[in-house]
């Protein structure tokens, strides 16, 4: 669907979408590298993955808003009209930099990752006879974690915002009351999950007239209106403490979940410290656990500053096998160590450090591929419905937020009379303690399941600066890939200086520790394929796009700013002036 983008004074129109059939279509458009206009804005800049989330975040920096004031009214915005990752049911982690003159430069996070319920314990995903229940674990109602979102935009708002609260929310409230145009690729993603949504009567959240939405239909969502303008009126503790928290808690226990009202009247976001690298003289700035990502970026980025990728050239295949061999080492990594801050000892400084990224790069050879074996350690399957949203104001505040549901539209629980889904983040616990099987289950102690316990996650939103000024901002959907996503957007950026959207149109790769295979999108010459072969990497080429980025640059001579939209899924767009 057409974005309007301002351009100083002028209007136009820009397609930013490939149509839902990406999965098969994406590789090759984007492998011939089809020329893309850039999007560039004088003075702010918002990229989501819906033209009515930018143009929502756009709004609230045209009335005088900041990043933060952007941020949360395109994420509410998503709620409406993004309902397989965008939500009021799930949670999310939110990175903002402070520019010169507002205290700073400086940055913090706001962690609103789901939390588990009070009854919560490490067996809890086991059934009859002590068996290993997936179905208990990722699409029950004991999947549900306590939902964040509302407690992490308000106390962002609470803390950093300067517009009043419902203002923020009223083009949400406007998007859900009298409906927005469904997309084709809205109501292609919606389709096969109507029939297995519950309680059964939820599908009707989702249909027009009591039948499947069909595209350049209007859809309006009263329900989901009617719960926002609560929120907007009783501000974030309603969701919490009133209407919402008693419809949510009505709905656990038909289904038979765990979360009480004092699960919820107890839930609440943190702000934490930002997690900090340098690389190459920028500064690295992201999300700490309970998100395995900033640190996983961080010490990627050390290995590799060992070694010139810029001289090895993008896509070589000795580039490919030096960041591989990064990738495999911090995923190691990050299945032994990461967890929730608040219940696990962490040996963060150490696994920041360039001396610990020395000493474990003398691991890598320049000539062979390591070889990943499952040891003690391997991880649960995380799923790949998240979305990101990039914000920058005139001022040079940035905002990365990163919000999920997990799967694609959560547990397919819908909240009757509230009219959202809710998410299946407890999936996102190990399995069991002790229980390691080769599909990728494991008990390592800290990411079992426990009471307020908040499950690890590969979300990375990611702020790069250089001498205290901005340089990019950037984030992605994609489950475990979100972190090799990010890494690579940030090495196309920094060491083979690609525009934003250049960086963000480059076929990317994958490489998780275990199992121990290389993925790689197409596009890379049949040459480095058979290269990375002979190095002994076990290559595997994916029809799936990996990632969405959303990302806005900055130019350091003119403060320009350069919106980059993922062609990989539909709908994605910018706004700004």
């Amino acid at each position: 669907m057409p974005v309007l983008i301002r351009d100083g004074d002028k209007r136009r129109a820009l397609n930013c979408s490939l149509g839902f059939a990406i999965s098969s279509a994406f590789s090759a458009v984007l492998a011939a590298q089809v020329p893309v206009a850039s999007l560039v804005f004088e003075k702010y800049a918002v990229a989501s993955q819906t033209r009515e989330s930018s143009e929502a975040g756009a709004e609230a920096l045209s009335r005088g808003g900041n990043a933060v004031d952007a941020a949360i009214a395109a994420a509410f915005a998503l709620a409406v009209t993004y309902p397989q990752a965008g939500n009021l049911g799930g949670g999310g982690f939110m990175v903002i930099h402070f520019p010169r003159g507002a205290g700073g430069p400086r940055q913090t996070t706001i962690d609103f990752r789901e939390a588990a319920p009070a009854k919560a314990h490490a067996r809890m995903f086991l059934g009859e006879e002590g068996k290993y229940d997936a179905r208990r674990h990722h699409w029950s109602h004991l999947a549900v974690g306590v939902p964040g979102t509302a407690a992490g935009l308000g106390l962002a708002h609470a803390r950093y915002g300067k517009m009043a609260w419902k203002e923020l929310l009223a083009p949400a409230i406007r998007l859900a009351r009298d409906g927005f145009t469904a997309t084709r690729g809205l109501t292609a993603s919606l389709q096969p999950v109507l029939g297995q949504l519950q309680p059964p009567e939820a599908a009707r959240f989702f249909m027009k007239d009591g039948r499947p939405l069909q595209p350049g239909e209007v859809w309006a969502q009263p329900e989901l209106a009617a719960t926002l303008d609560r929120l907007a009126g009783s501000g974030p503790a309603e969701f919490y403490r009133g209407e919402t928290a008693r419809l949510l808690v009505r709905e656990m226990d038909r289904g038979g979940g765990w979360i009480t009202r004092e699960d919820l009247a107890g839930y609440q976001a943190v702000e934490r410290e930002a997690v900090r690298g340098t690389y190459r003289g920028w500064e690295v700035i992201s999300m700490g656990p309970p998100s395995s990502g900033g640190a996983a970026i961080i010490e990627m980025l050390n290995l590799l500053e060992g070694d010139d990728l810029a001289h090895a050239g993008w896509g070589s295949a000795a580039s490919i096998h030096l960041m591989a061999e990064a990738m495999r080492r911090a995923f190691a990594d990050r299945a032994r160590w990461l967890g929730d801050p608040d219940q696990n000892s962490i040996p963060l400084p150490d696994l920041l450090s360039k001396a610990y990224a020395a000493r474990l790069r003398q691991t890598i050879s320049e000539h062979a591929a390591s070889r990943s074996s499952p040891g003690s350690f391997e991880w649960p399957e995380e799923g790949r419905e998240t979305t990101h949203l990039s914000t920058v104001d005139g001022n040079g505040m940035a905002v990365a937020l990163t919000t999920t549901l997990e799967q694609p539209y959560g547990a397919r629980i819908a909240v009757p009379g509230a009219g959202f889904l809710l998410n299946n983040e407890m999936g996102d616990f190990n399995a069991a303690p002790e229980l390691t099987t080769r599909e990728g289950l494991i008990g390592t102690p800290p990411n079992l399941a426990a009471p307020r316990k908040r499950m690890l996650s590969s979300m990375s939103p990611t702020v790069i600066l250089k001498d205290g000024e901005l340089v990019a901002v950037l984030g992605s959907p994609g489950g475990r890939t979100i972190i090799n996503t990010v890494l690579g957007a940030v090495t196309n950026l920094l060491d083979h200086r690609m525009r934003i959207q250049e960086a963000i149109d480059a076929p990317r790769l994958h490489h998780q520790w275990l199992p121990d295979e290389l993925w790689l999108e197409r596009g890379f010459s049949p040459d480095t394929l058979r290269l990375l072969e002979a190095l002994g990497h076990t290559v595997k080429i994916h029809s799936i796009p990996q990632g969405s980025v959303m990302a806005i640059a900055r130019d350091p001579k003119t403060g320009r700013l350069e919106a980059g939209v993922d062609r990989r899924l539909p709908d994605g767009a910018a706004a700004g002036r």
